[in-house]
């Protein structure tokens, strides 16, 4: 589980809630499996619009080109971004998300990672924090708008009730190139250990060592 800071701009969060506050938007009960359907209530926006569509490419551009998501996630399959919005009393009660999905262009998809990136300011609503689950830990996120939260797909997690104001964001799915947790977490410290080695023998070796194993986990 982490947070990534600044996936999108001052800029382009302010376009992208100007953009949603004149598109269409429908129950959000509409995209949820049959037992996340009992207890989700917020509404999502038209992801046929033309508009909405638009914004999507946005923000996977925006987590493409973020300098920690790429080597955290390693995408290989995307779900279709949505755009969640929730007004005072709306919530999406304790849920785990699908397993299986399908990609932007209708393929089978394994949720290995979802993410929600926050649009709102964390000032202009209250109550609406992304809630986890697991074992005896209890952990609650309300970043600031342009933020990321990623986390294993699978986790037991809540949209707590909003109380006051209205709380944007964005969620999606990804299939990553490599299964399992444990080996992207190896991965991505072996990265971060590269990233502080000079240019010369040892950062070479890293570089083989990373793509040995690279080679020997990831999944087509």
């Amino acid at each position: 589980m982490m947070i990534l800071g600044d996936v999108l701009s001052a800029v382009e969060v302010a376009r992208i809630c100007e953009c949603l506050s004149r598109v269409p938007f429908r129950d959000g009960r509409a995209t949820a499996g049959p037992a996340a359907r009992q207890v989700k209530d917020n509404e999502q926006a038209d992801g046929s619009d033309p508009e909405v569509a638009a914004l999507a490419r946005l923000v996977r551009m925006a987590l493409e080109r973020h300098p920690t998501f790429h080597h955290l996630v390693r995408p290989m399959r995307w779900s279709s971004l949505m755009f969640s919005r929730y007004v005072a009393g709306q919530r999406y009660g304790l849920h785990t998300d699908d397993a299986c999905m399908h990609d932007e262009h209708g393929w089978p998809l394994r949720t290995d990672l979802s993410l929600t990136i926050f649009l709102s300011d964390p000032d202009a609503y209250e109550g609406g924090a992304l809630r986890f689950l697991s074992g005896n830990s209890d952990r609650s996120f309300r970043p600031a708008a342009g933020s990321a939260v990623l986390y294993p797909t699978g986790l037991l997690h809540e949209v707590t009730p909003v109380t006051r104001g209205v709380r944007l964001a964005c969620v999606g799915w990804v299939q990553s190139l490599i299964r399992r947790t444990d080996q992207r977490e190896l991965l991505f410290d072996l990265e971060c250990v590269r990233r502080e080695l000079p240019e010369g023998q040892a950062r070479l070796h890293l570089d083989k060592a990373i793509g040995n194993l690279l080679r020997m986990w990831s999944e087509e």
